[in-house]
């Protein structure tokens, strides 16, 4: 039996995904925090934002992928709305321009506060979420997924947050971006792993479909590592104090997820990247929190 039409927006908003949008939050808001800049207004700002933004790049990814004939019945990942008929293309493109309009007035506010960069990185954010399945040239689609998810969920999103507090971004905000992208890019890699046959067949081009599952294990397991370097290095050079190794405690369960990532096929993986969401938000909380002390 179909969903109503609010729970099929609810499902098309694939909520299991947004701790990927809060967990950089969390990380930059930490930094302004210890940096005596915290701003109540313009962090929630940014928190909204980054929920904003996930969503409509979900929304899109649902709309984009049903047009490209992506989302076939062999798809293993939770159904998209547009392709089983539930929300018609015509309103998903409404609700794309909802969300991403109501994240464009959020970011007003913040651009008033702090002028043209928080201009720049939220027209880049808008463009890059529409155009990881959509557009000419979907990069997504080109084995350039990690590679944004990188620079959008690490960099931009730590620094951007930290930015509309302080005004400015220091190298020790630069290093912390570094450990948020590495542990969202581990979200992408399961999804693409999942979906590596169907991806095949469809002629979606991720790294997972050029350079095969063993090579993706390597990158889960590289991204992973570098999360618990990064803090031991800042920690180390006295960037941070050493409570930034809090992020330490969620050593064992990042370990469980990359011996899971390395044994499960199709569906299963489905709880690996739950998990690896889950991972990324307490990891952050527990940077955040650490990165407080002196």
């Amino acid at each position: 039996m179909p969903p109503n039409k609010l729970s099929a927006w609810f499902l098309a908003a694939r909520p299991r995904t947004l701790p990927a949008a809060a967990a950089p939050v969390l990380v930059g808001t930490g930094l302004a925090l210890r940096a005596g800049q915290f701003d109540a207004i313009n962090a929630a700002a940014a928190f909204f934002i980054a929920i904003l933004l996930q969503i409509g790049a979900n929304l899109a990814n649902d709309l984009f992928d049903h047009e490209r004939g992506t989302d076939t019945p062999e798809r293993l990942g939770p159904a998209r709305a547009t392709s089983q008929g539930w929300i018609s293309p015509g309103e998903m493109r409404l609700g794309i321009g909802v969300v991403f309009g109501l994240a464009a007035l959020l970011g007003l506010v913040l651009y008033l506060d702090k002028g043209w960069p928080v201009l720049a990185i939220g027209f880049a954010a808008i463009l890059a979420a529409l155009a990881y399945t959509g557009g000419p040239f979907p990069y997504g689609y080109h084995a350039l997924g990690d590679v944004f998810v990188f620079i959008f969920f690490g960099l931009a999103a730590v620094a951007g947050t930290y930015f509309v507090q302080a005004g400015d971004v220091t190298l020790t905000v630069g290093l912390a971006s570094v450990p948020m992208g590495f542990l969202i890019v581990n979200i992408l890699v399961v999804n693409n792993l999942r979906d590596i046959d169907t991806d095949r067949a469809a002629r979606k081009r991720t790294l997972a479909v050029l350079l095969g599952r063993r090579a993706m294990e390597v990158e889960y397991l590289i991204c992973l590592g570098g999360a618990y370097l990064i803090p031991l290095l800042m920690a180390v050079s006295g960037l941070l104090s050493y409570w930034v190794l809090l992020t330490w405690l969620t050593l064992p369960q990042g370990w469980s997820l990359y011996r899971l990532v390395q044994k499960a096929e199709g569906a299963v993986l489905n709880v690996a990247l739950a998990y690896t969401a889950q991972l990324a938000l307490i990891y952050a909380a527990l940077f955040a929190g650490g990165s407080i002390f002196r």
